[in-house]
């Protein structure tokens, strides 16, 4: 068995506030159960940190390349852009 798909029991002290939310996502979700919809959740925390971790890389490595490299990616891009899906079956 994965190790990454067993579940870990933990307990934690939430605010009403925070249950109050985990239930109505279990409810708008259709979870089974609010670990459930806590799992979901935490999911798209997690996704969405990686999505800002990775904007973060982009805007530094624009931020930094020089005008050379971003001239060469740009015409590539102009080249490339319109042919790019060509032969990929749709």
């Amino acid at each position: 068995m994965n190790p990454d798909a067993r579940k870990m029991r933990r307990s934690f002290t939430l605010s009403p506030e925070a249950v109050r939310f985990i239930s109505e996502t279990r409810q708008r979700c259709g979870a089974k159960s609010e670990s459930e919809a806590l799992e979901l959740l935490l999911r798209e925390a997690m996704l969405e940190a990686k999505r800002q971790e990775i904007d973060a890389a982009c805007k530094e490595y624009f931020d930094t390349a020089s005008i050379e490299v971003l001239a060469e990616q740009r015409e590539w891009a102009e080249r490339t852009g319109p042919n790019m899906w060509r032969g990929i079956p749709g």
